[in-house]
């Protein structure tokens, strides 16, 4: 006779009464610890890039301290602790009430913030490369300087978003099994759209995956030239074309089959009116 018959007798013993009532009440409290308050030793990472001047620094003091400090070009990475706000949902808690003792700690995550120098952008390159903890990535660019027809500002953000990009590819395509990798997002954070001349988020995305378009198409008209075997250059060339192979527009939704999604989402960090970062916090919360 199994235990659980035991419980349902006309006249069961005290002791099977005293026990059953202690499995009632234990099974939950295991299955809430074991589910809902593991908690990993390690905070999660959000990785910070972009070209100078796009507003990285400021937006992970105002991330930090809650407002934006006065800043300088980074010449290293630094990392700053931060906790998102109380009305910002966060996708593993969903589950969780600010009563639960794990409430607080599943909201604190790490902001690594790297310089956007040419020759300094080696640091976000080899993090993207050993992505450990890293739980997502925010490439910030100047929204106002991506509305120059005449500066080189739009085609440099281009490349080292496409480098960024590739690498991620590579990754993907470089493993042996690609559905074991893991999926980083990458949000494209539009800022100073405070500003008249700013490119609203839609604008940025078409001016991006423009230049894009330019840029894989130049690199690959380089390999033609530069005498490489028929059989080498199809094998370089298809696996340093970022997105759809054989496509003449490049579109971030052809990263989608690489298991990599592309927001971008407007804001700024700075402004008259004070800052509006809202849509990047909502983001975040969306991954962690």
């Amino acid at each position: 006779m199994s235990w659980a018959s035991l419980s349902f007798l006309p006249n069961p013993s005290p002791f099977i009464i005293i026990v059953s009532l202690l499995l009632v009440i234990a099974i939950p409290l295991v299955l809430h610890l074991v589910i809902y308050s593991t908690t990993s030793d390690t905070l999660s990472t959000i990785l910070l890039i972009g070209p100078s001047g796009a507003g990285k620094t400021a937006f992970a003091t105002l991330l930090e301290r809650g407002r934006p400090a006065a800043t300088h070009t980074s010449q290293i990475p630094f990392t700053v602790e931060v906790s998102l706000p109380v009305k910002t949902p966060v996708a593993s808690s969903r589950f969780r009430t600010p009563n639960d003792p794990t409430w607080e700690v599943t909201r604190k995550l790490l902001i690594q913030d790297t310089p956007g120098h040419g020759k300094l952008r080696h640091h976000a390159v080899d993090i993207v490369r050993k992505p450990q903890s890293l739980q997502g990535i925010i490439f910030m660019v100047d929204a106002a300087d991506l509305s120059s027809d005449t500066s080189e500002g739009p085609r440099q953000t281009a490349e080292y978003l496409h480098d960024v990009l590739l690498q991620l590819q590579k990754q993907v395509t470089d493993s042996k099994s690609p559905k074991a990798r893991k999926e980083i997002p990458l949000l494209i954070a539009a800022n100073k759209l405070d500003l008249f001349t700013a490119l609203p988020a839609t604008l940025v995305r078409t001016k991006l995956e423009n230049e894009i378009t330019k840029i894989r198409k130049s690199r690959s008209e380089g390999l033609l030239d530069s005498g490489i075997g028929a059989k080498d250059l199809d094998i370089d060339e298809e696996r340093n074309w970022l997105g759809q192979i054989g496509a003449g527009r490049f579109e971030f939704s052809q990263l989608e089959e690489f298991n990599i999604q592309v927001n971008i989402l407007g804001g700024n960090v700075t402004g008259a009116e004070g800052s509006d970062v809202k849509q990047w916090w909502d983001w975040i919360g969306g991954i962690l």
